[in-house]
């Protein structure tokens, strides 16, 4: 232990990079800004200054995904914190863990137009509160943060008082390891009525969500056993693309022939999803099956629905466990992938080529050109929207660690800041956004010259149906003029430029040919705006 004398603000920062983050997101001010100094001038850490708060929790989280650390971002107290909210709810939702370290007023200040408290605030949004309690706690503070953060997956706010940061201390390096190990392996008569499911099975499908994705190797084992199709939640997209058979994402946003699929099975043996109802297509495609459930978290089992039979076990030593089960009892193969074409189950369909002016671009033809255009070795992220469930289904992801959804909360605007904190973590790699327009003028044209500020390989990829599209359908459905929700939005591709960055404009397939040309030849952030008919763009699949 140091017995040097450092003031609270160099705990802080220090206790940051004792925890092996070199990158922090935020904005200084009057609570924060000692901290920050120390942590960029005598800590060795980089400071991503972002252009509005909430933008620094955003590309915290995404950091957090990508890199597999605890991203940390900063603000200072009153409007800074209460411009963070909407995405510490995200991060909730998300289940995705970050530290937020937010300067508080002075107690002593009653009259600072910035007082509030922070703690109810907080408890509203799903997230963590850690109060650093003392300056001789400030090390103890820090690490229990940390580990709150890594142990319940969630956002953790850290009220760092003003009133503490001149205080002298002696800094302490603590840290304290998170008991992550697998464990749980089923048994008793659930696991034996789950086994016989499985074994009678003539048609099984195999289901992996987030919760899963570490034992991949272990699920694709036992699906090869029971010659069993694979399918991931939403969360999960992309864990088994180099499978065969792979169906790819489960439910309201599968294709044609995997819904048919889906209908004809008897069995869905799901490991780490809660079976949300877009999972599920509000019960339609669960019904009537034999459905056995497998999760770690006990208040993930019968979330949303009530399966035949249920697991609290870790997912890869359950897999292990079937498929030796099914082994000693010579259980023979179902024999259901014998009946597919590999491969077959993956492609939407291109939908019908609508007769264009010129004035606008058919998306759906430009997502499948994009497809085969983008890099391969991407991050794709997307923000809130209409447009966004083509793109989950059109627009393939590396593996899931490489796929940032940012509407857990429903909410639109978050996307661009995503995809800048997950530049951070993945230097050598492009990271793709998708984004509206509403979302782009709300949070992503804020950002989009922060991009350019730090030189990240960033693709941006505007929707533009000069619209706000769930609400124009809601007014078209009922045979009424849609006017309130269209807009005249200034050029997003100039506007890219003016910032610093690239801006294509594509009304046309002559300009998206340039579009692609200009993606592979790209030097700085770029933007390419597609200009879509807001009456031809496809329903959500929700």
């Amino acid at each position: 232990m140091s017995t040097e004398v450092t003031y609270v603000y160099q705990s802080i920062a220090q206790a940051v990079l004792d925890h092996e983050i070199d990158t922090m997101f935020g904005l200084m001010g009057d609570a924060n800004l000692f901290m920050v100094d120390h942590y960029v001038r005598h800590c060795g850490g980089e400071f991503i200054p972002v252009a509005i708060e909430g933008s620094s929790v955003m590309m915290a989280l995404a950091y957090s995904k990508v890199s597999g650390k605890i991203g940390v971002a900063t603000v200072t107290h009153g409007p800074a914190l209460t411009n963070c909210i909407t995405a510490l709810v995200e991060g909730a939702r998300a289940n995705m863990p970050m530290i937020l370290l937010a300067g508080d007023t002075p107690v002593s200040d009653t009259q600072n137009l910035q007082n509030i408290d922070q703690r109810e605030l907080i408890k509203t949004t799903g997230a963590g509160f850690v109060q650093i309690r003392s300056p001789e706690t400030v090390a103890q503070d820090m690490a229990n943060a940390f580990y709150r953060a890594a142990a319940e997956k969630r956002p953790v706010v850290v009220n760092m008082p003003a009133d503490y940061m001149w205080k002298e201390v002696q800094h302490q390096k603590i840290s304290y390891p998170v008991f992550d190990a697998a464990s749980m392996v089923p048994e008793g008569d659930d696991f034996d009525n789950a086994i016989g499911m499985i074994a009678s099975a003539r048609r099984p499908i195999i289901l992996a969500g987030g919760g899963a994705i570490d034992a991949k190797e272990s699920i694709v084992k036992l699906a090869d056993r029971l010659e069993a199709p694979l399918a991931t939640t939403l969360k999960a997209k992309g864990m088994f693309n180099d499978h065969p058979f792979n169906m790819d994402i489960f439910g309201t946003l599968s294709t044609p022939q995997a819904y048919e699929l889906i209908a004809q099975s008897d069995c869905i043996i799901c490991f780490g999803t809660s079976l949300h109802h877009f999972t599920t297509d509000r019960g339609k495609l669960v019904k009537d099956k034999n459905i056995v459930q497998i999760n770690n978290e006990i208040t993930e089992i019968s979330k949303n629905i009530h399966p035949t039979v249920a697991l609290t076990a870790d997912a890869q030593l359950t897999a292990d466990n079937i498929v030796y089960w099914l082994d000693e009892a010579e259980i023979p193969p179902s024999l259901f992938t014998r009946e597919l074409e590999p491969h077959s189950l993956k492609q939407h369909p291109l939908g019908t080529n609508s007769q264009q002016d010129g004035s606008y671009i058919n998306y759906i033809e430009a997502l499948e050109k994009l497809e085969r255009a983008l890099p391969e070795n991407r991050v794709l992220t997307t923000d809130g929207g209409r447009f966004m469930t083509e793109v989950w289904c059109r627009i393939s992801a590396p593996d899931p660690q490489s796929f940032i959804v940012t509407a857990h909360f429903g909410s639109i605007g978050l996307g661009v800041q995503a995809a800048i904190g997950a530049s951070l973590a993945v230097s050598d790699r492009p990271v793709v956004v998708f984004s509206g327009d509403g979302g782009f003028m709300m949070g992503g044209i804020n950002e989009f010259n922060t991009a350019v500020r730090l030189k990240r390989d960033l693709i941006v990829i505007v929707c533009n149906d000069s619209a706000y599209g769930a609400e124009h359908i809601q007014f078209v459905d009922r045979q009424m003029d849609p006017g309130l929700t269209q807009f005249e939005w200034p050029s997003f591709a100039e506007t890219a430029t003016a910032l610093g960055g690239q801006g294509v404009l594509v009304k046309s397939e002559n300009d998206l040919d340039l579009a692609i040309a200009a993606i592979e030849k790209r030097e700085k952030p770029i933007l390419i705006e597609l200009c879509l008919d807001p009456n031809d763009v496809p329903r959500m699949r929700v």
